[in-house]
């Protein structure tokens, strides 16, 4: 394109842009005048692109701040999106979080050690095949641990496989068949079980004559993961992996109610408010949408 046709053709803010990308390499005065555009008019540019990316800090700063700096770029991203109707590239979303400190946390791993004492095996009915077609149709089961300077709390949860929901949990400082036997009383309480298979690891908790009688009471099918392989229960890992990382190695609880008061605030922003990449929703308004289709 020649010169002059270039200049009367392309839009100011092109023309301030390509400045931009330009002026490590050439002097602003001659790029300006090469494109035909004044100095005053670059720097109001900039002026007004900076105002633009801080209001986009700001509203990224609110979104941290609520879910306690648990998300990442991509869920910033959508909750830009769905809470102020910004529609932002992941790429300006991550530079913008990362020139404002504004990152999430690095995720950690964590160690989780699990009784040996055997008493009922169940079949894998899984087989790592995590899609469900409704609600309350699969369930995973684990238990995790929490350490504070007052000792360990332990937490008990069911998720359902269809929208991630936690259906029941329940925390003890003691890791028994009792806690298992009260999460799975009040997923029942809490839910219409129709055809529920459970899966769970190998932990002695689960191979108790209470929790077979249980199940078998409730009308739920128990499932099992493969001896030591996690990732037959990979639903119930990746939330507690989530849980670790964006709650308890950010807090750091110093005493068993503070740990406690943590669980169940996560717990209520998991299931009500923290996004689901692949969904864009949270696991409440998934459940909730299923609901109002079957209805």
């Amino acid at each position: 394109m020649p010169r002059v046709a270039f200049r009367r053709n392309v839009k100011a803010e092109v023309k301030f842009k390509t400045i931009k990308l330009l002026s490590n390499s050439y002097p602003i005065t001659s790029l300006c005048k090469f494109l035909g555009v004044s100095r005053s008019g670059f720097y109001k540019y900039l002026q007004n692109n900076n105002q633009k990316d801080l209001d986009v800090v700001n509203k990224i700063k609110q979104i941290q701040d609520k879910s306690k700096r648990r998300y990442g770029y991509r869920r910033v991203q959508i909750a830009l999106d769905k809470q102020f109707g910004l529609h932002i590239n992941h790429k300006k979303v991550l530079r913008l979080m990362n020139k404002y400190n504004l990152l999430s946390k690095i995720r950690r791993k964590y160690i989780y050690t699990k009784p040996n004492e055997v008493l009922h095996y169940y079949a894998n009915l899984y087989n790592r095949n995590f899609n469900a077609e409704d609600i309350n149709k699969k369930w995973t089961t684990d238990i995790t641990y929490i350490i504070t300077p007052e000792g360990r709390l332990y937490l008990s949860v069911i998720r359902d496989v269809f929208d991630g929901y936690i259906v029941a949990y329940k925390y003890s400082t003691r890791i028994d068949s009792k806690l298992v036997a009260d999460t799975l009383k009040l997923a029942y309480q809490n839910t219409k079980i129709d055809g529920t298979i459970l899966h769970s690891d190998q932990g002695a908790t689960y191979t108790t004559l209470l929790y077979y009688n249980l199940t078998k009471k409730y009308g739920i099918t128990p499932s099992m993961s493969r001896k030591a392989t996690p990732l037959d229960n990979a639903p119930a890992e990746s939330f507690f992996s989530s849980f670790k990382t964006e709650c308890i190695y950010l807090e750091k609880p110093k005493t068993i109610k503070e740990a406690k008061e943590l669980c169940d605030e996560y717990i209520d922003f998991y299931n009500n408010e923290r996004i689901q990449l692949k969904q864009q929703s949270c696991p409440n308004e998934i459940r909730q949408r299923k609901i109002a289709n079957v209805g």
